[in-house]
């Protein structure tokens, strides 16, 4: 299995469901390859925002060392599931699908945990310590589900 998670720069939302994510899928047992990317070209080749990095950290989780890229069109063909954080990803990566098997990939983080609510994960980069940790709560609550899912199969 391999999962995707996709936010707008991959630096603060879609590394911190990685780290999450990797996090928890090796004390659960979990084989599964997980990546992050951004639909914007902002920021490529750098490092989490240093708040992500220090939430994430409080948190016990190691995020340093990831870099962001952008998503493309053969991230369809490399992974299995792919999580965007919010409607506005949504939009822009189901843009690039090239057929109805590649939308079917697409879904928002939070509907793992809500399903069919459509919740967006909130932006924190305009924000102070309290929203990131409040992303964290929400990417890893989701997280759980998914482990779980995974779990079961």
């Amino acid at each position: 299995m391999k999962i995707l998670v996709v936010c707008l720069g991959n630096i603060c939302r879609s590394p911190m469901a990685e780290g999450v994510l990797r996090h928890k899928f090796e004390e659960a047992g979990v084989d599964v390859d997980i990546d992050s990317a951004g639909t914007g070209d902002f920021h490529i080749g750098e490092g989490p925002d240093k708040r992500a990095v220090a939430n994430m950290d409080k948190n016990g989780h190691d995020i340093s060392k990831l870099r962001a890229r952008q998503f493309t069109v053969s991230d369809f063909d490399t992974y299995d599931e792919i999580y965007v954080m919010d409607e506005s990803n949504y939009e822009n990566v189901i843009a690039l699908a090239r057929n109805d098997s590649d939308k079917k990939k697409v879904d928002l983080f939070m509907n793992l945990s809500h399903p069919g609510e459509n919740i967006d994960v909130p932006d924190p980069y305009f924000g102070g310590e309290s929203g990131f940790q409040k992303v964290y709560e929400m990417l890893s609550q989701s997280a759980d589900v998914l482990i779980s899912k995974l779990n079961g199969r």
